[in-house]
């Protein structure tokens, strides 16, 4: 029986023998010795559970272990135990697991084949998704944004495909993004790690990934938890969002490896598979914009990345990503033609009008507790905003109303709004155009 989440993700299916993980027994075998040996464990429950295996299975490895004479029974059931047959590793099993410690450290869940996660990927993917535009201002309700916004970024977000925001800074364009990823909205299953040519690769990591408690998503009231819900070598998550700024790099999109332990972590887009990937401040990055998007062009356009092991081997894995790019720059500054063709969706945030910024300005003194005042506002809009050209952007609001509030906080008076302090919140929004003699 195939178990789905209220979304319609079809989950893994528990494997129903050692063949269905698709790993070898030598491979399974060897991190079940390890894991015993790191964790100390005796009970095949504890094993279980540690190599997210069914119990059933466990106690399989278990016996094939056993036949080789790396794992014996300690023969008696003692206290604590329960009906449990307690085991340990023989002095062969301690020197097997010493040397697979020595060739990796990795130990714990067994891995998901590389060729097994693509399938789930595809069940998963990002561009099954259809979003509406009631789910993105659902998403998006505390933004006041045009109203032809949503009709542009409603099919972007749909499509699955690289979108671009650019714009005048401090308009919205990070809430925006952020506003995309939480119209997404649904469960994925996300592997704890992956192994392709032998080699394990972590996944999961939980600054990214966010796992949900199975029971609160299953169909039907009648359904219980069961050793063999799903494969349990994967975790329900939240689709995933990775969001880098200024510290990105080229090197952090590829396999990281530790030449200490000999094991792999997943490059950032890999774990951003199913969900988000949002590159913040476009060209403030050490690396060129140029070179950026260069890395991503292959993946954006044929759906898959090509990571390399140590040894030089390249493979492919799955690029099933919504990119999403925001820039304070124009993008002519930043790419070639070719480079802004590769970008399916681009669009454009401006600052708001007069009558949008104003709307902005009173949700967030409503929301700070701060009267407004009609003579402050006339200031504001006469005398303080035509001498930067009535450029209005959407941060104003937040910084001038904090900047008062600041005042008002340390002269021990009520919230208030008066030119003068329109004024004291203006001087700190914008340095003084000077020479500055050293």
């Amino acid at each position: 029986m195939n178990i789905q989440t209220t979304t319609g993700v079809q989950a893994p299916a528990s494997p129903k023998s050692l063949k269905d993980t698709g790993l070898s027994i030598v491979m399974m075998r060897d991190i079940l010795l390890k894991t015993i040996f790191r964790k100390n464990l005796e009970h095949v429950s504890d094993m279980s559970e540690a190599i997210c295996l069914s119990l059933g299975l466990t106690q399989q490895l278990v016996e094939i272990a056993r036949e080789q004479k790396l794992i014996e029974a300690q023969g008696t059931l003692h206290a604590g135990s329960g009906s449990e047959m307690a085991f340990q590793l023989s002095d062969a099993g301690k020197s097997r697991a010493l040397d697979a410690l020595s060739q990796s450290e990795y130990y714990g869940a067994l891995p998901v084949p590389l060729s097994m996660y693509k399938e789930q990927v595809k069940r998963q993917s990002v561009r099954n998704i259809q979003i509406t535009r009631e789910k993105l201002l659902s998403n998006m309700g505390h933004l006041i944004l045009p109203d032809n916004l949503l009709d542009d970024l409603g099919p972007a977000v749909s499509s699955g495909r690289s979108i671009l925001l650019y714009g005048p800074p401090g308009n919205g364009k990070s809430a925006i993004s952020n506003g995309i990823r939480d119209a997404l909205g649904d469960m994925i299953y996300i592997p704890q790690c992956i192994e392709y040519a032998g080699q394990v690769v972590t996944l999961f990591d939980p600054i990214v990934h966010t796992p949900i408690a199975p029971e609160a998503t299953e169909v039907g009231s009648s359904l219980r938890r069961t050793d063999n819900r799903y494969d349990k070598r994967y975790l329900m998550c939240e689709r995933p969002t990775v969001m880098t700024g200024g510290e990105l790099m080229l090197s952090m999109l590829d396999l990281n490896y530790n030449a200490t332990s000999r094991t792999y972590q997943a490059s950032l887009q890999l774990k951003a598979t199913g969900g988000v990937f949002i590159v913040d401040d476009l060209g403030r990055q050490e690396e060129p914009p140029q070179a950026l998007i260069n890395r991503w062009i292959v993946p954006m356009e044929a759906e898959y990345d090509i990571l390399a092991l140590q040894s030089g081997e390249k493979f492919e894995v799955p690029f099933d990503t919504l990119v999403i790019f925001s820039t304070n720059f124009h993008p002519n500054e930043m790419f070639d033609g070719a480079a802004l063709r590769r970008i399916f969706f681009k669009i454009k945030i401006d600052g708001p009008t007069q009558e949008e910024f104003l709307k902005v300005f009173a949700m967030v003194a409503k929301k700070k507790k701060m009267p407004l005042n009609e003579d402050a506002l006339i200031h504001l809009l006469k005398v303080r905003y035509p001498g930067i050209d009535n450029v209005y952007a959407n941060y104003h609001a937040n910084f001038l109303i904090d900047q008062m509030i600041a005042v008002c906080e340390y002269e021990g008076i009520p919230n208030q709004m008066t030119p003068e302090l329109i004024d004291r919140a203006w001087a700190n929004m914008y340095v003084i155009d000077e020479e500055i003699k050293h």
